[in-house]
């Protein structure tokens, strides 16, 4: 039974859709989201593919360029391992493309536009089933206005099920070509009865490589491993993080409003004392006034006590008058008797 390499992997990916352009053209005739009638007719590789380096791990990404007979540019992407920098790479790598088509004296008008296709080995959107992400620069009002230049097509490997697409018979061979071979021990009949991917699948077969590639086969598979193992824990690191910032900025929030709290309760209190001095100054303001009150009633008792002195004293000088004219009445009586 014949054994193959992972098409996923530098080597195979290389020699399957950097050394055949008429494999490269069914790819992406099957996973480019052309019209109808803008399928790729022919393609020639506009340089030799090749590695780049990222900081996190070698040899993760392997890049194939070309160009259609149309003038479209085509950049093919394989990442093992999804981050936020590949993602800004693969528009670094697009917009170079787009920019280099032309010389200081050439016209705009001869740019063409440049797709990039990049298949990743990882899930990079959570909560949505959809593998296939069509990128382009569109209005956000109306989608019908788009900026023609730049198109990414993103797939998710990992979320990748042949039963869910029914109408695109090409790409699922294609993405189970790179899903099963290297990983299945018996491959479908399916994949071997299309002529492209049975052509690619013989590619892969291990007695194609030299020892040294072989070699160099196993050991991108130790560096992915570890690499996936660092991002794995710089993710989970990150998610410890950002739940530890929630958890501060909860607390803050709730010592933010419970300050809040605070000085509403300190600023209802002193509103509450103010009114009290309000009102301690009312009832001093009325007691003041009471007191006058009482002074000036006191005042008025004192003076009816001197009006009844004054009466007493006149009903006693008018009692002891009455009684002198009645001595001298009886007198007069006497006298005239006599």
């Amino acid at each position: 039974m014949a054994r193959y390499l992972d098409p996923k992997h530098d080597i195979p990916f290389k020699r399957v859709f950097g050394e055949h352009p008429e494999l490269l053209r069914s790819f992406l005739n099957a996973l480019m989201p052309f019209p109808e009638g803008q399928h790729i007719k022919t393609l020639e590789y506009l340089s030799p593919e090749q590695m780049r380096e990222m900081p996190l791990g070698k040899n993760s990404i392997v890049d194939v360029k070309c160009v259609d007979s149309a003038g479209r540019h085509f950049i093919v992407e394989m990442q093992m391992c999804w981050s936020r920098m590949f993602q800004n790479r693969m528009l670094f790598n697009a917009s170079k493309a787009y920019v280099r088509q032309l010389s200081k004296s050439q016209n705009y008008r001869l740019l063409q536009p440049v797709y990039t296709l990049a298949i990743v080995d990882d899930i990079y959107t959570s909560g949505k089933d959809n593998f296939l992400h069509h990128y382009r620069t569109v209005n956000r009002e109306n989608t019908d206005e788009v900026i023609e230049g730049l198109e990414f097509v993103v797939v998710e490997l990992p979320k990748f099920r042949a039963e869910t697409v029914t109408d695109r018979r090409m790409l699922v061979l294609w993405l189970r070509f790179l899903k099963e071979v290297g990983s299945e021990e018996t491959l479908s009949p399916e994949l071997l009865e299309e002529e492209y991917i049975r052509e690619a699948i013989s590619i892969c077969e291990e007695g194609a490589f030299t020892d040294k590639e072989r070699k160099a086969y196993e050991d991108m598979w130790d560096s992915i491993w570890i690499e996936r193992g660092l991002l794995e824990e710089a993710k989970e690191n990150a998610e410890a993080l950002e739940k530890t910032t929630r958890i501060l900025k909860a607390k803050d929030k709730a010592i933010e409003e419970k300050n809040k709290a605070i000085e509403e309760k300190d600023k209802t209190l002193e509103e509450k004392n103010k009114a009290i001095e309000e009102k301690d100054k009312t009832l001093e303001e009325k007691d003041k006034t009471l007191e006058e009150k009482d002074k000036t009633l006191e005042e008025k008792d004192k003076a009816l006590e001197e009006k009844d002195k004054a009466l007493e004293e006149k009903d006693k000088a008018l009692v002891q008058a009455l009684a002198e004219l009645a001595a001298l009445k009886k007198q007069d009586s006497e006298n005239r008797e006599s």
